[in-house]
Protein backbone atom coordinates (compact mmCIF):
# COMPACT_ATOMS: atom_id res chain seq x y z
CA UNK A 1 0.00 0.00 0.00
CA UNK A 2 1.07 3.55 -0.98
CA UNK A 3 0.94 6.84 1.12
CA UNK A 4 -2.67 8.10 1.70
CA UNK A 5 -3.35 10.77 -0.41
CA UNK A 6 -5.40 14.00 1.31
CA UNK A 7 -7.56 16.17 -0.66
CA UNK A 8 -6.77 19.73 -1.35
CA UNK A 9 -8.90 20.82 0.88
CA UNK A 10 -7.63 19.68 4.12
CA UNK A 11 -3.96 20.59 3.03
CA UNK A 12 -5.57 24.00 2.48
CA UNK A 13 -7.33 24.05 5.47
CA UNK A 14 -4.57 22.74 8.35
CA UNK A 15 -2.38 25.16 6.98
CA UNK A 16 -5.38 27.83 7.50
CA UNK A 17 -6.11 26.43 10.79
CA UNK A 18 -2.23 26.60 11.85
CA UNK A 19 -1.48 30.62 11.18
CA UNK A 20 -5.39 31.13 12.73
CA UNK A 21 -4.61 29.57 16.09
CA UNK A 22 -0.71 30.09 15.63
CA UNK A 23 0.30 26.85 17.08
CA UNK A 24 2.71 23.76 16.29
CA UNK A 25 2.29 21.25 13.83
CA UNK A 26 1.13 18.68 17.03
CA UNK A 27 -1.05 21.06 18.44
CA UNK A 28 -2.71 21.57 15.24
CA UNK A 29 -3.14 18.17 14.82
CA UNK A 30 -4.44 17.61 18.12
CA UNK A 31 -7.26 20.72 17.85
CA UNK A 32 -8.33 19.46 14.93
CA UNK A 33 -8.58 15.82 16.40
CA UNK A 34 -11.12 17.07 19.39
CA UNK A 35 -12.76 19.66 17.60
CA UNK A 36 -15.67 19.52 14.93
CA UNK A 37 -16.15 22.28 13.63
CA UNK A 38 -12.60 22.28 12.53
CA UNK A 39 -12.69 18.42 11.26
CA UNK A 40 -15.72 19.54 9.00
CA UNK A 41 -13.62 22.97 7.90
CA UNK A 42 -11.01 20.56 6.19
CA UNK A 43 -13.94 18.06 4.90
CA UNK A 44 -14.44 15.47 7.04
CA UNK A 45 -18.00 14.26 6.64
CA UNK A 46 -18.33 12.64 10.41
CA UNK A 47 -16.81 14.07 13.77
CA UNK A 48 -13.76 11.31 14.07
CA UNK A 49 -12.07 10.89 17.55
CA UNK A 50 -8.69 10.09 15.95
CA UNK A 51 -5.71 12.06 14.18
CA UNK A 52 -7.26 12.86 10.40
CA UNK A 53 -3.43 12.96 9.54
CA UNK A 54 0.17 12.64 11.38
CA UNK A 55 1.83 15.55 12.15
CA UNK A 56 4.46 15.11 10.01
CA UNK A 57 2.31 15.18 7.02
CA UNK A 58 2.09 19.50 8.03
CA UNK A 59 5.70 19.80 6.21
CA UNK A 60 4.54 17.63 3.28
CA UNK A 61 1.46 20.38 2.80
CA UNK A 62 3.29 23.34 3.06
CA UNK A 63 5.88 21.87 0.29
CA UNK A 64 3.45 20.82 -1.88
CA UNK A 65 1.18 24.43 -1.81
CA UNK A 66 3.74 26.75 -2.27
CA UNK A 67 3.19 30.66 -1.86
CA UNK A 68 2.36 30.87 -5.50
CA UNK A 69 -0.80 28.47 -5.22
CA UNK A 70 -1.61 30.02 -1.88
CA UNK A 71 -1.58 33.30 -4.07
CA UNK A 72 -3.65 31.94 -6.64
CA UNK A 73 -5.94 30.56 -4.48
CA UNK A 74 -5.96 33.97 -2.54
CA UNK A 75 -6.94 35.58 -6.06
CA UNK A 76 -9.79 33.27 -7.04
CA UNK A 77 -11.54 33.72 -3.71
CA UNK A 78 -10.96 37.82 -4.35
CA UNK A 79 -12.27 37.72 -7.92
CA UNK A 80 -15.22 35.14 -6.92
CA UNK A 81 -15.93 38.03 -4.39
CA UNK A 82 -16.23 40.96 -6.68
CA UNK A 83 -18.30 39.13 -9.00
CA UNK A 84 -21.13 38.47 -6.35
CA UNK A 85 -20.26 42.05 -5.60
CA UNK A 86 -21.46 42.89 -8.80
CA UNK A 87 -24.58 43.11 -10.58
CA UNK A 88 -25.02 40.45 -13.20
CA UNK A 89 -25.41 42.46 -17.31
CA UNK A 90 -28.24 40.92 -17.86
CA UNK A 91 -30.02 42.44 -14.79
CA UNK A 92 -28.75 46.19 -15.57
CA UNK A 93 -29.99 45.54 -19.56
CA UNK A 94 -33.72 44.18 -18.22
CA UNK A 95 -33.84 47.23 -15.60
CA UNK A 96 -33.04 49.56 -18.67
CA UNK A 97 -35.60 47.59 -20.96
CA UNK A 98 -38.12 48.40 -18.24
CA UNK A 99 -37.15 52.49 -17.47
CA UNK A 100 -36.57 53.56 -20.72
CA UNK A 101 -34.40 56.74 -21.06
CA UNK A 102 -35.48 60.43 -21.52
CA UNK A 103 -34.25 60.30 -24.95
CA UNK A 104 -36.15 57.06 -25.78
CA UNK A 105 -38.97 58.88 -25.14
CA UNK A 106 -38.09 61.46 -26.79
CA UNK A 107 -37.87 59.55 -29.95
CA UNK A 108 -41.51 57.85 -29.39
CA UNK A 109 -43.55 60.84 -28.80
CA UNK A 110 -44.08 59.94 -24.84
CA UNK A 111 -42.76 63.35 -23.80
CA UNK A 112 -44.77 63.77 -20.45
CA UNK A 113 -46.89 67.06 -20.70
CA UNK A 114 -47.08 69.86 -17.89
CA UNK A 115 -48.87 68.05 -14.94
CA UNK A 116 -48.13 65.13 -16.27
CA UNK A 117 -46.26 62.66 -14.03
CA UNK A 118 -43.23 61.36 -15.39
CA UNK A 119 -43.27 57.48 -16.35
CA UNK A 120 -39.88 57.03 -15.46
CA UNK A 121 -39.01 55.60 -11.95
CA UNK A 122 -35.63 56.23 -10.37
CA UNK A 123 -33.14 53.97 -10.35
CA UNK A 124 -32.25 52.55 -6.50
CA UNK A 125 -29.14 50.72 -5.59
CA UNK A 126 -28.72 47.68 -4.06
CA UNK A 127 -29.11 47.67 -0.65
CA UNK A 128 -28.13 44.72 0.80
CA UNK A 129 -24.25 43.06 -0.55
CA UNK A 130 -24.71 39.72 0.14
CA UNK A 131 -25.29 36.66 2.48
CA UNK A 132 -25.19 36.98 6.09
CA UNK A 133 -24.73 33.10 7.92
CA UNK A 134 -24.81 33.03 11.55
CA UNK A 135 -24.37 29.57 13.10
CA UNK A 136 -25.75 29.53 17.01
CA UNK A 137 -25.27 26.35 17.25
CA UNK A 138 -23.40 24.21 20.36
CA UNK A 139 -21.86 21.14 21.26
CA UNK A 140 -22.73 19.60 24.66
CA UNK A 141 -19.20 18.66 26.25
CA UNK A 142 -19.83 15.12 28.18
CA UNK A 143 -17.78 16.51 31.20
CA UNK A 144 -18.49 15.97 34.83
CA UNK A 145 -19.72 19.16 36.63
CA UNK A 146 -16.69 21.08 37.41
CA UNK A 147 -16.03 22.59 40.68
CA UNK A 148 -12.79 24.29 41.51
CA UNK A 149 -12.06 21.64 44.50
CA UNK A 150 -12.02 19.05 41.80
CA UNK A 151 -10.27 20.42 38.91
CA UNK A 152 -7.49 22.07 41.59
CA UNK A 153 -7.47 18.11 42.59
CA UNK A 154 -6.89 16.74 39.21
CA UNK A 155 -4.72 18.79 38.67
CA UNK A 156 -2.48 18.02 41.44
CA UNK A 157 -2.90 14.10 40.50
CA UNK A 158 -2.00 14.66 36.79
CA UNK A 159 1.20 16.68 38.01
CA UNK A 160 2.17 13.97 40.50
CA UNK A 161 1.97 11.53 37.92
CA UNK A 162 4.29 13.83 35.51
CA UNK A 163 7.14 13.58 38.71
CA UNK A 164 7.15 10.17 38.39
CA UNK A 165 7.53 9.78 35.14
CA UNK A 166 10.56 12.39 34.85
CA UNK A 167 11.91 11.15 37.75
CA UNK A 168 12.45 7.50 36.43
CA UNK A 169 16.20 8.06 35.00
CA UNK A 170 17.18 9.62 38.61
CA UNK A 171 16.34 6.64 40.38
CA UNK A 172 19.39 5.68 43.08
CA UNK A 173 21.17 9.42 41.63
CA UNK A 174 18.47 11.37 43.99
CA UNK A 175 15.72 10.73 45.98
CA UNK A 176 12.22 11.83 44.59
CA UNK A 177 10.77 15.22 45.42
CA UNK A 178 8.12 15.49 48.32
CA UNK A 179 4.99 15.86 47.01
CA UNK A 180 2.86 15.01 49.85
CA UNK A 181 0.26 13.23 47.79
CA UNK A 182 -1.38 11.35 51.00
CA UNK A 183 -1.50 14.41 52.86
CA UNK A 184 -3.59 16.36 49.75
CA UNK A 185 -5.95 13.31 49.08
CA UNK A 186 -7.43 12.92 52.66
CA UNK A 187 -7.48 17.16 52.72
CA UNK A 188 -9.41 16.70 49.38
CA UNK A 189 -11.48 14.19 50.50
CA UNK A 190 -12.73 15.45 54.01
CA UNK A 191 -14.11 18.20 52.18
CA UNK A 192 -15.59 16.63 48.72
CA UNK A 193 -17.43 14.02 51.14
CA UNK A 194 -19.33 16.52 52.80
CA UNK A 195 -23.10 17.54 51.81
CA UNK A 196 -22.77 20.62 52.77
CA UNK A 197 -19.97 22.61 52.73
CA UNK A 198 -19.11 26.47 54.50
CA UNK A 199 -17.43 29.18 52.54
CA UNK A 200 -14.30 29.04 54.94
CA UNK A 201 -14.02 25.77 54.78
CA UNK A 202 -13.80 25.73 51.19
CA UNK A 203 -11.59 28.28 50.85
CA UNK A 204 -8.96 27.06 53.35
CA UNK A 205 -9.08 23.78 50.78
CA UNK A 206 -8.80 25.40 47.64
CA UNK A 207 -5.56 27.11 49.49
CA UNK A 208 -4.14 24.01 50.33
CA UNK A 209 -4.59 22.38 47.22
CA UNK A 210 -2.86 25.51 45.44
CA UNK A 211 -0.23 25.33 47.76
CA UNK A 212 0.47 21.71 46.58
CA UNK A 213 0.05 22.46 43.04
CA UNK A 214 2.91 25.27 43.42
CA UNK A 215 5.47 22.56 44.84
CA UNK A 216 5.04 20.14 42.43
CA UNK A 217 5.11 22.57 39.50
CA UNK A 218 8.24 23.52 41.21
CA UNK A 219 9.57 20.22 41.47
CA UNK A 220 8.29 19.68 37.81
CA UNK A 221 10.67 23.09 36.73
CA UNK A 222 13.62 21.51 38.52
CA UNK A 223 13.38 18.29 36.95
CA UNK A 224 13.01 19.24 33.20
CA UNK A 225 16.85 21.17 33.69
CA UNK A 226 18.08 17.51 34.71
CA UNK A 227 15.56 14.96 32.91
CA UNK A 228 14.22 17.02 30.43
CA UNK A 229 10.74 17.49 29.27
CA UNK A 230 10.36 14.86 26.58
CA UNK A 231 10.29 11.68 28.86
CA UNK A 232 6.60 13.16 29.11
CA UNK A 233 3.88 12.05 26.63
CA UNK A 234 2.55 14.63 23.95
CA UNK A 235 -0.73 14.56 25.83
CA UNK A 236 0.78 15.23 29.25
CA UNK A 237 2.90 17.76 27.49
CA UNK A 238 -0.42 19.45 26.47
CA UNK A 239 -2.17 18.81 30.02
CA UNK A 240 0.39 20.43 31.93
CA UNK A 241 0.55 23.76 29.87
CA UNK A 242 -3.39 23.57 30.51
CA UNK A 243 -2.89 23.00 34.21
CA UNK A 244 -0.31 25.98 34.55
CA UNK A 245 -2.90 28.16 33.32
CA UNK A 246 -5.71 26.55 35.95
CA UNK A 247 -3.31 27.58 38.22
CA UNK A 248 -3.00 30.87 37.54
CA UNK A 249 -6.81 31.16 36.90
CA UNK A 250 -7.48 30.09 40.42
CA UNK A 251 -5.27 31.53 42.14
CA UNK A 252 -6.42 34.33 40.65
CA UNK A 253 -9.70 34.35 41.85
CA UNK A 254 -8.61 33.04 45.06
CA UNK A 255 -6.92 36.65 46.03
CA UNK A 256 -9.45 38.39 44.40
CA UNK A 257 -12.17 36.54 46.58
CA UNK A 258 -14.22 35.79 43.32
CA UNK A 259 -16.14 33.61 41.17
CA UNK A 260 -15.22 34.63 37.45
CA UNK A 261 -12.36 34.81 35.26
CA UNK A 262 -11.93 34.96 31.64
CA UNK A 263 -11.80 32.42 29.59
CA UNK A 264 -12.39 30.04 32.55
CA UNK A 265 -11.24 26.63 31.80
CA UNK A 266 -13.52 24.06 33.49
CA UNK A 267 -11.68 20.51 32.13
CA UNK A 268 -8.18 19.65 31.76
CA UNK A 269 -8.99 17.26 28.80
CA UNK A 270 -11.00 19.95 26.72
CA UNK A 271 -9.45 23.50 27.52
CA UNK A 272 -11.85 24.80 24.78
CA UNK A 273 -15.13 24.17 26.77
CA UNK A 274 -16.75 27.44 27.92
CA UNK A 275 -19.76 27.49 30.23
CA UNK A 276 -23.05 28.59 28.87
CA UNK A 277 -25.60 30.07 31.22
CA UNK A 278 -29.17 28.85 29.45
CA UNK A 279 -31.25 30.03 32.70
CA UNK A 280 -33.24 26.96 32.49
CA UNK A 281 -34.85 25.45 35.75
CA UNK A 282 -33.38 21.58 36.25
CA UNK A 283 -29.76 22.97 34.20
CA UNK A 284 -29.24 26.96 34.92
CA UNK A 285 -25.42 26.19 33.28
CA UNK A 286 -24.64 23.68 29.92
CA UNK A 287 -21.17 22.74 29.07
Amino acid sequence: EGRQAFSVRMALGALIIKERLGTSDRETVEQIKENPYLQYFIGLTEFKQEEPFHHTMMTHFRKRLGPDIINQINEWLVTEEVNQMTPDRDEITNDEDEHPSDDDENQTGSQPTAGQPSKQQPHSTPTHRGKLILDATCVPADIAYPTDLDLLNKSREKLEHMIDVMHQPLRGIQPKPRTYRKKARQAYLQVAKQRKVSKKKLRKAIKAQLQYIHRNLKHIEELAQQSGLHLLSTRQYRELLVIQEVYRQQKEMYDKRSNRIEDRIVSIEQPHVRPIVRGKAKAPVEF
